[in-house]
């Protein structure tokens, strides 16, 4: 019987295969730029009329738990050039270390959906970072009954960047997420300097984590490279590891993303 990361990997390239055929159709104007595979999310809004979909298989270890993401999908709508809406959902398969009453084997389901936007707040100059807003809540009656919350589950956050010549940049953000069972919030910082390889390459090394308040931080480390098939398509692999006892233990992922126009003025 295959793997699920056999299974996984099969997906991704068949997916990759049939999208080149789409992006070939997409208007050329200007590549693309993603929030995946980074932890940082970008800056840049999707481009007006166009959705963008931005997919990834995660394979994760947490608390000897080992966590399926078979997919997480981020969608994105260009509304106007300042603001984009998004749509986040994530269907996961849990393994727990120790079977339990609440899982007593591997569980499977849906998390629940985010809806949200990203706002352009400003552009680079000098030493002020571009800038923008992200912000998303998850909906407690869109997921699964395992996986629902009492509350809905809000967050937000500040991404910046700055470049440095034409191949170079340096992005982080620092925000907050609620879990959507308590009103203690989960403060989220990422820092990803990025490099470009030629026209069709690019690597980046990054520090993430989060703080919240009465328990030790949770701090991590990862990277991962990406490839451009064309402006509207991307490939993408990457793998992390935690620093401290309250991170992820590791986890690593494949990615597929894509650009078509939908509702642009031709």
């Amino acid at each position: 019987m295959a793997t699920p990361l056999l299974k996984i990997r099969s997906f991704f390239w068949l997916s990759a295969l049939t999208l080149i055929s789409f992006s070939a159709m997409a208007q050329q104007s200007g590549r693309m730029e993603t929030d995946r595979p980074d932890q940082t999310e970008a800056v840049y809004i999707t481009k007006k009329g166009y959705i963008q979909g931005e997919i990834g298989f995660n394979k994760e270890q947490f608390l000897g738990a080992t966590v399926f993401v078979h997919p997480t999908a981020l969608w994105k709508a260009g509304l106007h050039e300042k603001f984009e809406l998004r749509l986040i959902t994530e269907l996961n398969s849990i393994k727990p270390l120790l079977l339990s009453p609440s899982f007593p084997q591997t569980e499977s389901g849906l998390l629940p959906v985010q809806i949200g936007g990203k706002i352009a707040i400003c552009e680079e100059k000098n030493l002020l970072p571009a800038t923008s807003l992200i912000f998303h809540a998850g909906i407690p009656s869109l997921g699964s009954k395992l996986f629902r919350t009492p509350r809905w589950s809000p967050n937000f956050r500040f991404t910046m960047q700055h470049t440095f010549g034409e191949q170079t940049s340096l992005g982080y953000n620092l925000g907050a997420e609620w879990n959507g069972f308590s009103n203690q919030a989960t403060w989220i910082y990422t820092i990803a300097p990025g490099i470009e390889l030629g026209k069709r390459w690019y690597v980046y090394a990054e520090a993430f984590g989060s703080i919240v308040r009465g328990e030790k931080p949770a701090h991590a480390v990862d990277g991962g490279v990406a490839y451009y098939v064309s402006d509207d398509l991307k490939l993408d692999i990457s793998a992390g590891t935690g620093l401290s006892e309250q991170a992820i233990d590791n986890y690593v992922a494949l990615g597929i993303s894509f650009r078509l126009a939908a509702f642009t003025n031709r």
